[in-house]
Order: C-alpha cells, then structure tokens, then sequence
C-alpha cells in the first residue's frame, strides 16, 4: 500500500521539475511544458489526497484541472506560432512583440 505521503513527495518532485524547466529555459515550448508538468503534480496531488479520504471529490477536481490544461495548451500554441510567424524564432525575450 503506498502511503500518502509517497504521494506528495512525488508531487512535489514532479512540481520541481516542472518549475524548473518553465523558469530555466527561454524557449515557449518548453515553458509550456513546464506548467503542463506543474498542473500534472497537482492533479496527483489531488488524486492522492481523494484516495487517502475514500471519496471522488479529488478525482473530480483533476477533471476540471485536465480541462484546463488543454485550453491552456490551445490558447498556448496559438500564441507560441503568431510569434513564430511574425519574430522567425520562439524565444521568450521577442515575446513582447504582441502589443498592439
């Protein structure tokens, strides 16, 4: 049986990770990824916690935080390929180029 604190120390790892990878890198993809990796240590979180209590409200939860994460993705992308098309490149600096 795996205890509930295994479960957060994965989380939290995962969060790490995912920190690090949208504070160290420039590039916008990876900056997505690393929210995209933050949203996951969150939901396992809350399946975690959701299985610890014996109820489905966390399970619920990481339902909306999936909804979420592929609007986020959506609205991400489209943004990452306007500057792409207007800059030639997807580094984080040139993103200033979308003010009107």
């Amino acid at each position: 049986m795996v205890l509930y604190g295994h479960v957060l120390i994965l989380s939290g790892m995962l969060f790490l990770m995912g920190a690090g990878c949208a504070l160290a890198r420039r590039n916008l993809i990876m900056i997505l990824i690393g929210v995209e990796i933050m949203l996951n240590a969150a939901g396992v979180a809350f399946v975690g916690a959701s299985l610890k209590r014996g109820s489905l409200a966390g399970q619920a939860f990481v339902l909306f935080i999936m909804a979420v994460a592929a609007s986020e993705v959506a609205v991400g992308l489209a943004l990452v390929l306007y500057v792409r098309r207007r800059s030639g490149e997807i580094n984080a600096d040139r993103y200033n180029l979308m003010k009107g």
